[in-house]
């Protein structure tokens, strides 16, 4: 079953970047400062949201609920992208 969303195109400009469409952006939760991983498959290209869990549970106790840790985690992403919003600069 295809959808809308199956069937969107981009372009890519001069710098190699390209635009991913809002609805895609808002179904995944991709915001500003996500950062994004290219995988090659045997079918092209799949890129995913790379998750920040290589420190997950690192700095809090193990009997810590995995709701309350992924609520940090949250905390912790938003505050990232707050501070990557205000110190960035365009080119």
């Amino acid at each position: 079953m295809s959808t809308d969303t199956d069937e969107k195109t981009t372009r890519i400009t001069r710098k190699g970047q390209v635009t991913i469409p809002k609805e895609l952006r808002e179904e995944f939760g991709l915001e500003e400062g996500d950062e994004l991983r290219w995988e090659k498959t045997e079918d092209g290209i799949r890129i995913r949201k790379v998750t920040q869990s290589a420190g997950r549970g690192m700095l809090v106790d193990d009997d810590v609920s995995e709701a309350k840790r992924e609520e940090m985690v949250e905390e912790m992403e938003a505050e990232i992208r707050d501070k990557r919003r205000s110190e960035w600069q365009p080119e």
